[in-house]
C-alpha cells in the first residue's frame, strides 16, 4: 500500500570538492547549490509532512468586472496570499490574491469531484526571454478531477452537482454540500508520524463479520490526537483470507461462528503471520466457538496462545504507549487478551466501545480507555512487522 508521504529516495549526495585554483563556472555554482537544496529537502522530508503553511484561504466571488461577458458566471473562486511546502520540501509562495474560475463542465448524470491544488514550479525548467542575477521561484494552480499527486498540495475541493454549476458558500462548513468550497481535506505542514497504520476488516462466512466495521474508523480517526507519532489511515480496508493481506499491520476479525479455513486461506495467513503481521481476533461473550477455532488455529501453527497475565509485565500490548495494569471492562464484561504468534485474541467485544453506541450511552472514559488500548494494539503491530521486516530482504525502502 503506497505511504501517503513516502520517505526521500535513497539516493547518495553529491557536493562539489574544492580545492585552491578551482574554477568556479556557471555549471558548477549550480551543482553547489543543488547540494543544499537537495539536503535541505532530504531533511524535511523525513521529518515532515507536506500541506499549508499559512493562509492560502479560498473564497466565493463574483466574476471579475475585467473578463469577458462569456465567463461572467458563478463559478469564480479568489485564493488568498499564502505559503505552503510540498512533499520534496519546496516552497511555495503565493504571494498575492489569486482569481480563478472553475472550468470543469458537469454531466446530467452524476455528480464530480474537482481538487484545486497549487504546486512548486523550479524556474530553472520555464523558458526566460531575458536573463536576470535574480530569478523568483513560482507556483502552479490547477483543477483537476484526479485527488492530488505527491507534489501538489490541496487548496479545497468542490461536488459539483449535475447541471450548471454555482459556487456558494456552504450553510455548515463542516458539511459542506454541492457546490460548496470543502476545506476539510487540506493537510497542514508539520512533523510527520514515525508510521501510518493499515487496518482491514476479515470477511468470512459468518454473518456477523461486520458488524464492528464502522468503529474500525473511529479507532484509527483516534490514533493521531492521542498518539502523534502514529497515524490511522484514512478509512479500513476490507479483505478475505483469500486476498493480499501483506498491505494491512493489523487485520481485524470478529464473528461469533467457528473460523474454517481452507489450505490456501491457511497459507496465506500464515505468510501474512510470519512476515510481522498482526490477525486481532474480537470475540464477543457468547462468541466461544469462534475463540476455540482461534486456539486450534494457533495450534496449528504451532504457537499455542498465552493469556497477556503469563507475558512479561512490561509487554508492549500492556505498555505501550498506554500503560494498563487491569484491562478495561466493556458492557459490564472484563475484557481478557490472549496471544502468541501474531494472533491477538480479544474476547470481550472491545471493538464496540471505540465508537458511539446506538443508544450514545457510553461515556468518554469507556470509550476512550478501550481506544488506548486499541492503540497498543495497532503500535503493537506496526511494531512487530517493523522489527521482523528489517531482518528481510529489501526493507530498507519501505516506511
Amino acid at each position: 500500500m503506497t505511504h501517503p508521504f513516502p520517505p526521500p529516495p535513497i539516493k547518495p549526495l553529491n557536493r562539489l570538492q574544492a580545492s585552491d585554483g578551482l574554477l568556479i563556472n556557471a555549471e558548477r555554482w549550480r551543482s553547489a547549490h543543488e547540494y543544499h537544496r537537495q539536503r535541505q529537502n532530504t531533511h524535511y522530508q523525513s521529518l515532515n509532512q507536506p500541506g499549508v503553511v499559512c493562509g492560502l484561504g479560498v473564497r466565493v466571488i463574483p466574476p471579475p468586472s475585467t473578463v469577458k461577458a462569456e465567463y461572467r458566471d458563478n463559478r469564480w473562486l479568489q485564493i488568498q496570499p499564502g505559503i505552503a511546502i510540498d512533499l520534496a520540501g519546496n516552497v511555495i509562495v503565493v504571494p498575492n490574491t489569486l482569481d480563478f474560475r472553475v472550468a470543469t463542465e458537469v454531466p446530467d448524470t452524476e455528480p464530480v469531484t474537482v481538487y484545486l491544488v497549487v504546486s512548486y514550479v523550479d524556474p530553472e525548467q520555464l523558458r526566460r526571454s531575458e536573463q536576470n542575477d535574480l530569478i523568483q521561484e513560482t507556483f502552479r494552480v490547477d483543477e483537476k478531477r484526479q485527488k492530488p499527486e505527491a507534489l501538489e498540495v490541496e487548496l479545497c475541493r468542490i461536488f459539483l452537482q449535475p447541471g450548471p454549476v454555482s459556487l456558494k458558500v456552504p450553510d455548515d462548513v463542516f458539511f459542506p454540500g454541492y457546490d460548496n468550497i470543502d476545506l476539510r481535506y487540506r493537510t497542514q505542514a508539520q512533523a510527520r508520524p514515525q508510521a501510518i497504520v493499515h487496518m482491514a476488516q476479515v470477511s468470512h462466512s459468518d454473518p456477523e463479520y461486520s458488524r464492528n466495521f464502522f468503529n474500525l474508523a473511529y479507532l484509527l480517526q483516534a490514533v493521531e490526537p492521542l498518539y502523534p507519532f502514529l497515524r490511522g489511515a484514512d478509512e479500513a480496508g476490507q479483505v478475505s483470507l483469500q486476498e493480499n493481506l501483506q498491505d494491512y499491520d493489523l487485520l481485524y476479525l470478529t464473528g461469533k461462528q467457528a473460523l474454517s479455513l481452507n489450505n490456501f486461506e491457511f497459507e496465506a495467513l500464515k505468510s501474512y503471520l510470519d512476515k510481522g503481521g498482526v490477525l486481532l481476533v474480537d470475540v464477543p461473550p457468547d462468541g466461544t466457538a469462534l475463540a476455540d477455532s482461534i486456539r486450534n488455529v494457533a495450534q496449528q501453527l504451532e504457537s499455542s496462545s498465552k493469556p497477556l497475565e503469563e507475558l512479561r509485565r512490561n509487554h508492549p500490548l500492556r505498555t505501550k504507549p498506554f500503560l494498563f495494569a487491569a484491562l478495561p471492562m466493556v458492557n459490564q464484561q472484563l475484557i481478557q487478551i490472549s496471544m502468541r504468534g501474531g494472533i491477538v485474541l480479544v474476547v470481550g467485544d472491545l471493538a464496540t466501545a471505540w465508537g458511539p453506541d446506538q443508544a450514545l450511552s457510553l461515556s468518554r472514559i469507556s470509550i476512550r480507555t478501550a481506544q488506548e488500548l486499541g492503540i497498543n494494539i495497532l503500535q503493537y503491530a506496526r511494531r512487530r512487522r517493523q522489527l521482523m521486516g528489517l531482518q528481510q530482504e529489501d526493507y530498507s525502502a519501505q516506511w
